[in-house]
């Protein structure tokens, strides 16, 4: 009797496995209500790089802070940037 389902070869069960977990919180990023698309998350080394754009600095914080759910125990580094999408409060000097 064979099980095709055994997970992978390290003996860890698929679903705690780092791959594993980076997928599902980009299936939460995409789908949730943020639907941040733009962030990049990737196994770089022996930790997890997330990077990207949003729009906001609350919506850069409700991202962290799936990402602090999705992966409590890794070791990530985050390097997303906040867009200003505000017109500026002052004009622009031209020497």
């Amino acid at each position: 009797m064979n099980t095709h389902d055994a997970g992978p070869a390290g003996g860890a069960p698929a679903a705690a496995s780092p791959e594993y977990r980076i997928a599902h919180l980009q299936d939460r990023l995409a789908s949730g209500e943020l639907g941040e698309l733009g962030v990049r998350v990737e196994v770089r080394g022996g930790a997890v790089l997330v990077t990207g754009t949003v729009p906001s600095a609350h919506c850069r914080e409700e991202v962290l802070g799936t990402v602090r759910e999705e992966l409590t125990g890794l070791e990530v580094h985050c390097d997303i940037v906040v867009s200003e999408t505000a017109s500026p409060d002052h004009a622009e000097e031209l020497s």
